[in-house]
């Protein structure tokens, strides 16, 4: 197994011995035709370091290449098993055309390939191509010998250029052939554009496009519908046009929406003289538009004339093994789940052009996509208006047909819009210009859309469809913000325009949000859980934005904000624990019920406290006229025990896209301290579940008394506190630290902390009927920040360049995931074992409510998060007597090198649970 490895890694394997090829599949399922061969899969590869492969003849083919890639994996990627040597590749193989193909015109397809392509067969030049995201061909009929083995050649020149589109090729550069690469056989005269214009108001769909060459008389295009019920249509062509325009009448329509992504699937026969060139293609009946949300003067993104709350993600659309290109078919449809068992109803598909199989999947599963245009990083000349304008027109023209795309996007963040350095950078006015021209250009080559001129991050709209803007914020200043923006719109406003322009009616969206650029230094390396439920029931109580688009799908190189790892792999929020039945899609969904920034506030015992309520319902679809919205109240004292407040049941009005206040809930807080969480759960009259939320009090007067006595029914305990910060002797292996002056205690490796709690003088040992030792205690591990002489990051993290270390960042604590990090605690008192604890994990998510409760709001966080478990030991009688005759508990914490996974301790106000470490005596 290993030799065979290894000949791969070094492209020795040959080409007859692969037992398939990656991505089999047609790539352009909206464009199919029967007749096609994949060249996916082994291909001889040479390196041109030195650009002599041309003056040496390297296109005749007559030497075979030293190294091997697999297409249509970029090379420098896991997947095409060669590392990146050089900015020049040479690709060969050979080819045999079926001779079944004599007398057809035969094409080679390239999906796509980064950057400048030049092909031969057999040594004579097919052509070349100048762009890296969209499809083109040669034709190969002048030198194809069908039935005869020939030698194909491709030539990839991908050296930098300050103005071809990189996007964020940072992460991994789609280095040459990174889509699919096919022949295909068709007819002298054969479609090369084939349209379809859905108009669900007029019951109709026109079809145009266009064909190679201007037709023969009687050539007639005819549509079979293989779904949908409709009846074959046929139109001629004429001979005046290769373009050509008719109508099809498509009565009953069935829509394509969200919830029944319904697709016409067609059979298109161009007939021309005595041939027939058949593709097989799709469309969805659908109108994206803008409406007001009823009730309101607030415009909304809108599909089929009803409007839409967008709730959205960032895809950066990267595999870790394969860059720009997916491992397989099924993987892009997992990619569209994903976002849509999240509760997610479209995604954002960010400066790329996305394979269109994925796309297909959208299509398929229901889910809408933005589509970008990526961007460069030089300054906007000629040749880089070229590259965009290019880049715009093929991707409109290859995509024009999938109904998942509601937007185009041809410019982010102004990247490759400056001109100029230092001072002298700005975006200047004929720049502007030409940015609103391009803006013109996509809607004239696609009205049915729209189109976002700019996703902006410095206010700077020129001509566009959307209002949109990106903002990213720790969760205390949502609120605000969101504020602010609402007031700032308006029509005939000048916020977020520039060069003196206004606002129209636009609908106000969020094209990024998120929490990973709101903190000093942060690239997304910590809990994102917390701060997002905040801006969720922040955007839900600003019904003037029409959605939201959250950064970001997934992890990649230097962000990890995502809600899935890198490798999708899944990220834990803790939610369904803190409320059962809860998720992370019941911040997504249709209904919602926002208690607003405040997710933990501190509380007096006893007080009666109000919770704000603002019910969010995004539909029309009515589950009847009144809701039950169900409250109850629970927690943990500091005691460490449950505690149960109790539940009471109020009912909502339902209208159809509401959003207002309602009447706030009141909760009689008990006299204890501790922490309540107040779970709510709105659910229709019969008592299905339509959406869960919570927020949390922290019962407090001050500090916990370090030696108090409290009733629990008839029994009576004496607890016995110390602060985490208190040990009298500490000594770890690798680094030992306080968090927040002593709120957490953290030792790394193996090691010990050791406290002495006075025994009190007026406690009699034979009085007490029982004791144990509580504590919350979680690993703790050694994170690149903390370790001695960590440097900062470093880099440039737009473009995935830097080091790249997720725990090196000040804020960082990595969020909760499937990789553990273990650890083993040993709790002794006055020298006996009272017991062993397995932690496993380092956590940090939604479950440690205190830690985020007690973080500073000034821009940095410190653990923000993290929790422990909560821990109890039973300390034996005999134990209990020898501490009273010395006159003193000494409580050692010890991790020993068997299992050297650190001990982080958590007092009453970090942490998950409302406890310092104590000793409960139960008193008779």
């Amino acid at each position: 197994m290993k030799s065979i490895v290894a000949s791969v890694l070094l492209g020795f394997i040959p080409l007859t011995s692969q037992a398939g090829i990656p991505l089999p599949e047609h790539p352009r399922p909206d464009f199919e035709r029967a007749e096609w061969l994949n060249l996916n899969g082994r291909w001889q590869f040479r390196f041109d370091a030195d650009d002599a492969g041309r003056d040496g003849g390297w296109f005749r083919g007559e030497t075979p290449f030293s190294k091997g890639i697999t297409v249509p994996f970029p090379w420098g990627s896991v997947l095409s098993t060669l590392e990146d040597e050089a900015d020049i590749g040479w690709y060969q193989r050979t080819i045999t055309a079926p001779a079944g193909w004599a007398g057809r015109r035969v094409f080679l397809v390239v999906g796509a390939s980064d950057w400048h392509t030049t092909a031969w067969l057999d040594g004579e030049l097919l052509g070349q191509h100048r762009g890296g995201y969209t499809p083109f061909e040669f034709d190969l009929t002048p030198h194809l010998k069908p039935g005869t083995e020939q030698q194909l050649v491709l030539r990839v020149d991908d050296r930098p250029h300050p103005f071809k589109l990189e996007g964020k090729q940072g992460y991994g550069a789609a280095r040459g052939i990174w889509q699919t690469v096919y022949l295909e056989a068709r007819p002298e005269t054969h479609l090369e554009v084939l349209h379809f214009v859905p108009d669900i108001d007029a019951g109709k769909v026109t079809v145009r496009g266009s064909v190679s060459q201007p037709p023969p008389r009687g050539t007639t295009l005819t549509l079979r519908f293989l779904t949908g019920d409709l009846p074959e249509a046929r139109a001629e062509i004429s001979r005046e046009s290769r373009d050509f325009q008719f109508e099809v009448p498509v009565p009953n329509a069935r829509w394509w929406s969200l919830e029944d992504p319904f697709l016409y699937e067609v059979e298109a026969d161009l007939s021309a003289g005595d041939t027939t060139d058949r593709v097989t293609t799709y469309f969805g009946m659908r109108k994206i538009s803008v409406v007001d949300l009823p009730g309101t003067d607030f415009p909304y993104i809108a599909l089929n004339n009803r409007p839409v709350y967008i709730e959205s993600t960032l895809d950066q659309s990267y595999h870790p093994d394969g860059f720009y290109t997916w491992p397989s078919d099924e993987y892009m449809r997992d990619e569209i789940l994903r976002t849509r068992r999240l509760g997610l109803n479209m995604q954002r598909l960010h400066v790329k052009i996305e394979l269109p199989r994925k796309l297909y999947w959208a299509d398929r599963l229901g889910v809408l996509l933005m589509s970008d245009v990526p961007n460069s990083w030089g300054e906007p000349d000629n040749e880089m208006h070229f590259e965009i304008e290019t880049a715009l027109r093929g991707m409109i023209r290859r995509d024009f047909n999938h109904p998942s795309i509601f937007c185009w996007v041809p410019f982010n963040e102004t990247w490759g819009l400056f001109t100029g350095k230092g001072s002298d950078r700005s975006y200047r006015p004929e720049t502007q210009e030409w940015v609103a021209s391009v803006y013109r250009l996509a809607k004239q080559l696609d009205p049915t859309r729209l189109v976002e001129d700019n996703s902006p991050c410095n206010y700077d709209h020129v001509e566009t469809d959307l209002n949109s803007w990106h903002a990213y914020l720790p969760g205390y200043e949502w609120a605000s913000k969101l504020d602010e923006f609402c007031r700032e719109t308006y029509p005939g406003s000048k916020w977020n325009f520039i060069g003196g322009r206004e606002q129209g009616r636009q609908p106000m969206f969020n094209s990024e949000c998120g929490n990973v650029w709101g903190y000093e230094g942060s690239t997304g390396d910590c809990d994102w859980s917390w701060d997002y439920h905040i801006m969720m029931n922040e955007f839900r109580r600003h019904p003037k934005i029409c959605g939201w688009l959250y950064t970001e799908h997934h992890d990649v190189i230097n962000e990890w904000n995502g809600y899935y790892r890198f490798d999708r792999s899944e990220k834990f929020t803790g939610l369904e624990e803190l409320v059962p039945g809860m998720s992370l899609r019941d911040l997504h969904g249709p209904f919602y019920i926002s208690t607003g920034s405040d997710l933990c506030r501190d509380v007096r015992p006893g007080e009666t406290v109000e919770i704000p309520l603002f019910a969010s319902f995004m539909t029309d679809v009515a589950p009847g006229d009144t809701l039950n919205l169900r409250m109850h109240t629970y927690g943990w004292d500091s005691f460490g025990r449950a505690w149960s407040v109790g539940q009471e049941v109020t009912t909502v009005p339902f209208k159809p896209w509401m959003a207002e206040p309602l009447k706030p809930l009141k909760v009689k807080v008990p006299k204890g301290r501790g922490l309540l969480l107040v779970a709510l759960r709105l659910e229709s009259a019969a008592g299905v579940p339509l959406h869960y939320n919570f927020t949390t009090l922290r019962v407090t007067d001050g500090l916990l008394p370090r030696d108090e006595e409290s009733r629990f029914g008839k029994a009576r305990l004496r607890a016995l506190r110390f602060a985490p910060d208190t040990f009298s002797a500490a000594e770890w292996s690798l680094k030992q630290w306080n968090v927040l002056d002593g709120l957490k205690v953290n030792g790394a490796g193996s090691g010990h902390f050791e406290y002495r709690v006075p025994w009190p003088k007026d406690q009699d040992p034979a009085k007490v009927d029982g004791a144990s030792l509580v504590f919350e205690a979680g690993a703790k591990q050694l994170f690149g920040k903390d370790r001695e002489g960590a440097a900062k990051q470093e880099g440039d993290y737009m473009r995935g360049k830097g080091t790249l270390d997720p725990s090196l960042n000040p804020n960082a604590y990595p969020m909760t995931d499937t990789v553990c990090f273990p650890s083993s605690v040993r709790a002794r008192v006055n020298g006996t074992v009272v017991g062993t604890f397995d932690l496993p994990d380092d956590p940090a998510d939604h479950r440690g409510i205190l830690s985020w409760h007690s973080q500073l709001r000034d821009r940095y966080l410190r653990e923000a998060g993290s929790y422990g478990y909560l821990c109890e030991a039973t300390i034996p009688v005999e134990v209990l007597q020898a501490a009273a005759d010395a006159g003193v508990l000494v409580i050692r914490f010890e991790v020993d090198d068997t299992l050297p996974g650190g001990l982080a301790l958590y007092g009453e106000r970090f942490g998950r649970y409302p406890v310092d470490p104590a000793v409960l005596l139960k008193l008779k």
